[in-house]
């Protein structure tokens, strides 16, 4: 990819590992290759970051049902319970995935410590979640798909809702395959990865985004920046 494409408006173009064509076992290389460069660049964090806000305003006393849409390799899922577990709070974990390779990979991270569902996570609705989360989910997304993702966390949160993204941005882009290489990673998740955030987007764009789906309770939702390049949104009830 150019490294000097602009980067005006999020890149319209498709990512390799979202292919059905992809073998399993290299579906899972990638997997566990873009889990390493998230740990490195502190993914996790702004997920965690919102639980802990979340929990200050109460635990309650049943558990937690949080629900992980676009799962992948079941890394965030395992970080909650980590979390949750660290801090006494009881939680029911569950994923949803578009991509039946995910769930295997997932599964033997997590061993059994969250419900895996392969499928539209529009089909989980009226299950009663406490929270709504995502992590590099909603660049792969189209406007419409974005609004009613949206629209679908704003409705189905007891409690609240995250979305964890990339923030569209020079120098990670320019930066993201050298970090990719000197990590070893597979060269999908180079090429994968600075398409990600040529994908993603700004604070102006997701206000704007806010403002088209969620007219009423927009000027609820929070944008927040985590270091080193991640842009986030967040409703907290």
């Amino acid at each position: 990819m150019n490294p000097f494409a602009s980067l005006a408006r999020p890149i319209a173009r498709e990512e390799e590992m979202d292919a059905a064509e992809l073998p399993p076992a290299r579906y899972a290389k990638v997997l566990a290759d873009l889990s390493r460069i998230n740990a490195l660049t502190l993914a996790p964090r702004p997920t965690l970051g919102f639980l802990d806000r979340v929990r200050a305003r109460g635990v309650g006393t049943r558990p937690w049902r949080i629900l992980d849409v676009g799962f992948g390799a079941g890394d965030m899922l395992s970080r909650i319970a980590h979390w949750a577990d660290s801090r006494g709070v009881a939680v029911e974990l569950a994923g949803v995935d578009l991509n039946p390779k995910s769930a295997p990979v997932a599964d033997a991270r997590l061993g059994g410590r969250a419900r895996l569902v392969t499928g539209d996570y529009r089909d989980l609705a009226g299950q009663g979640w406490d929270i709504v989360l995502s992590s590099l989910v909603t660049h792969h997304m189209t406007a419409g798909q974005r609004r009613d993702f949206l629209r679908f966390m704003e409705e189905e949160s007891a409690r609240g809702w995250l979305v964890n993204d990339l923030h569209r941005q020079r120098l990670p882009f320019i930066g993201f395959p050298l970090l990719a290489v000197l990590a070893l990673a597979d060269p999908i998740v180079r090429r994968d990865g600075q398409l990600s955030v040529g994908r993603s987007f700004r604070r102006a764009e997701w206000r704007a985004m806010l403002a088209d789906a969620l007219a009423e309770t927009a000027g609820e939702c929070r944008i927040f920046r985590s270091f080193p390049y991640r842009l986030c949104v967040e409703h907290i009830r």
